[in-house]
């Protein structure tokens, strides 16, 4: 799987089509599982337990905080309403159009196919300019509709086995998941950002094992939230917002950081990539065994799984688009702020029918439903069930590769100006900031000494603002214009490079003549590495 996911970004830059990277994965599996006939089965306890914390652990911990507060309305409605809304409608739109399938099971299919995959998303707009917007909406509620859709598809699927159901206790049941599960998932991680800071001030700081502790955090909020019978779904995203949180307030060392984000960058890539390998590896033997249940809707033709899937996607996209313009009224409402756009509004509303990509969440979920009813008969339905769910996956990733670059074209640029003006609030704030503590600390150091001495200090604190200037990025000055910052950043950016790498080649060459020794040439290099590193 790893070398099929080192495959997959190979392929995905040799390809002149602008294929998404987890169909390429996707592809992959399925050479490995179809031709080769490897590949791994896929045990969806293992599955939620290995990729799902650490993975939403990290885009809760990455998602902006100014955004989720911005846009926590409609993304509770996406996140929670749209789920219920769609298990209801879409259950019926299957048990009519596969009269076969009970409507339990209908349900179940329906609320597994719910929830949206933020994974899949990015692997699709990684190079779209989806507004940011929409973006952070996506991505909210990619973060916290797993545990509704979960919630729901078990309760149906308790239907199917037992053959009754209880609003009542599925509501409660909701309620406790989701509420203990985000309860659960703060605690923990507030629990170990206190007593790794308690540690760290009294015994010191120690790169290697804080990046480990920020490994297994995700899986300590999982494993509790789990322990409680919560979601540990959410205690995962939970922890990731509350870990995003304590990063204002707490310090780390700098070479904690660096190492924390590449460690972190390196996972994310492999666990993504490993999914989607995965779930293409499934298909094979997924459809060898649904296709006999095919005969049983009365079509003879294995074809009519993708136009099931089809009709799947487009219901969703209806359900999505006219929860999306309610969820969005609803918001404008409550800002009392309408829409100042109507092609930007619509613009907006079919981005976000068409983002809500299916993903391997989906097919892990699916994967669990029972064998045998609590009578001892067969689950019915159920290779159709997964069948249909893995297809609705693939289209619906289709779906989004076709149709929204054709939305994003021609699509106005957002406007940089608040960025630049908290850009300028950010420098103007750290810059006073750096110099006021230098000028207190160069200040007692130079007491009592000579007035030399005191040129010198100040000589330094003005190389170490000028340094701080360049690695925040100096604010443009009020007779320069955007786009002349803009060009004089890059052209900045670009002879540095040049600088850094000829830097580099001369240390490389006094190495290979062994005029100085590898260790040297190393940490010297590693240094312009750093320095580089901040034009980015």
């Amino acid at each position: 799987m790893l070398a099929a996911v080192l495959a997959s970004s190979f392929f995905i830059r040799l390809i002149p089509l602008p294929l998404p990277l987890p169909l390429v994965q996707i592809f992959l599996g399925i050479l490995i599982a179809g031709v080769f006939q490897e590949g791994v089965t896929l045990d969806p306890e293992v599955f939620f337990l290995l990729f799902l914390p650490p993975l939403l652990f990290l885009d809760g911990w990455r998602l902006p905080k100014d955004a989720l507060r911005r846009d926590w309305l409609p993304i509770v409605l996406l996140a929670f309403g749209l789920v219920f809304i769609t298990v209801l409608g879409l259950g019926y739109v299957i048990h009519w159009m596969i009269p076969v399938m009970p409507l339990p099971v209908a349900f179940a299919l329906a609320a597994i196919v719910s929830p949206t995959d933020s994974v899949a998303l990015s692997g699709i707009a990684r190079r779209l300019p989806i507004p940011e917007r929409v973006a952070s909406v996506l991505e909210g509620e990619a973060l916290f509709n797993d545990a509704s859709g979960l919630v729901a598809f078990q309760a149906a699927v308790l239907a199917t086995v037992t053959g009754s159901f209880a609003v009542s206790k599925a509501v409660s049941s909701f309620f406790w998941v989701a509420s203990v599960g985000l309860a659960s998932g703060a605690v923990t991680a507030l629990a170990i950002v206190m007593l790794r800071d308690a540690f760290t001030r009294r015994f010191g700081d120690e790169p290697g094992s804080e990046v480990l502790l920020s490994l297994l955090t995700p899986f300590a909020a999982y494993f509790i939230a789990e322990w409680l019978d919560a979601s540990g779904i959410l205690a995962a995203v939970v922890a990731g917002l509350v870990m995003g949180y304590t990063d204002l307030s707490t310090r780390q060392d700098a070479t904690t950081r660096v190492r924390r984000h590449t460690v972190w960058e390196m996972l994310q890539f492999t666990l993504n990539g490993i999914i989607f390998v995965l779930l293409g590896e499934q298909l094979p033997d997924i459809f060898r065994d649904a296709v006999s249940i095919i005969e049983q809707t009365g079509h003879h033709s294995p074809w009519w799984i993708p136009i099931y899937a089809l009709v799947i996607c487009l219901t969703l996209a209806l359900f999505r688009f006219v929860w999306a313009y309610a969820a969005m009224w609803v918001t404008q409402l409550f800002r009392r702020k309408p829409a100042s756009n109507q092609n930007t509004y619509m613009r907006s509303l079919l981005i976000l029918s068409a983002g809500g990509v299916r993903g391997a969440i989906t097919l892990a979920g699916v994967m669990t439903l029972p064998l045998t009813l609590s009578s001892g008969e067969p689950f019915p339905g159920r290779e159709l069930a997964i069948l249909l769910a893995a297809t609705t996956i693939i289209v619906s990733l289709l779906v989004a590769t076709i149709s929204l670059p054709l939305l994003l074209r021609g699509a106005p640029k957002a406007s940089n100006t608040q960025h630049h003006l908290q850009h300028d609030l950010a420098w103007r704030s750290a810059r006073d900031a750096a110099r006021t503590i230098l000028d207190k600390e160069t200040k007692t150091l130079s007491e009592g000494s000579a007035a030399l001495d005191s040129e010198i200090y100040a000589a330094l604190s003005e190389r170490i603002l000028t340094s701080l200037d360049e690695a925040l990025g100096e604010a443009p000055s009020d007779t320069e214009s955007e786009a002349d910052a803009m060009r004089r950043h890059a052209q900045e950016r670009h002879l540095r490079q040049l600088a850094a790498q000829a830097a580099r080649d001369a240390l490389f060459d006094l190495a290979r003549q062994r005029k100085i020794s590898d260790g040297l040439a190393q940490d010297m290099v590693r240094r312009l590495d750093l320095d580089e590193l901040r034009l980015y």
